[in-house]
């Protein structure tokens, strides 16, 4: 089978202002900072494809979904940067005591079983399971976390959250919460059964592979 050769992330900002039909503007001095959130059709990204633009928009988060449209998202506003914050603290703070794991925040990217990249704003997984799937030469084994949490900003779309927690849970992510501070709601994921959604709970407590967690939500909402 014939094999495209690796693009540049200069290349890949080509294809997007292409892609936006922005003639107009030098690709090489192009800002794409200010037409955030953006997306790019690229089917078939390496790893070192989707670090390279990383590297070229380190304040930007990049995500990636498995029919191949790369998501570029501005930085969070501070609330709620303060409110992820918050999650780490509480939740670095049980996995300590209870031992086994590891939390990471939406700095961490995985390379979840469908394709998809995606980095949740907060993430529990298995030491031991991370340690099976790393793979030598690839930063990024497939590998789905065993607990996410994502928390809404003002500017993300509820359906589109939707979608993503239920990716999470058909590529093996055992438990995942989405956290709505607007309408003060938190809705349960879990593999077999339906969505479970929490108004206004002053706290949430973990269940499965985070048994015994506990969320106080008063920071949050």
């Amino acid at each position: 089978m014939k094999t495209r050769p690796h693009w540049s992330a200069m290349t890949l900002l080509r294809r997007f202002a292409a892609y936006n039909r922005i003639s107009t503007v030098a690709t090489s001095t192009f800002d794409i900072e200010r037409m955030l959130p953006a997306t790019l059709t690229f089917p078939d990204m390496s790893e070192q494809e989707f670090l390279d633009l990383c590297n070229k928009f380190p304040d930007a988060t990049l995500e990636y979904e498995p029919d191949g449209t790369l998501i570029i998202m501005p930085p969070t506003d501070p609330e709620s940067g303060a409110r992820g914050a918050s999650l780490i603290y509480e939740l670095m703070d049980w996995s300590r005591r209870v031992g086994g794991g590891i939390v990471s925040n939406s700095d961490a990217g995985f390379f979840l079983p469908d394709g998809a990249r995606r980095s949740p704003d907060a993430a529990w997984f298995d030491k031991n399971r991370w340690q099976a799937a790393k793979t030598p030469g690839t930063r990024f084994p497939r590998f789905a976390p065993d607990f996410v949490i994502e928390l809404r900003s003002p500017n993300d779309r509820l359906a589109a959250m939707t979608v993503k927690m239920h990716e999470y849970i058909a590529n093996g992510v055992q438990l995942a919460w989405q956290i709505d501070p607007q309408n003060r709601t938190v809705t349960i994921y879990r593999p077999g059964v339906e969505p479970q959604v929490l108004n206004n709970p002053t706290e949430v407590t973990g269940d499965g592979p985070v048994a015994g967690f506990v969320l106080p939500l008063a920071e949050i909402f």
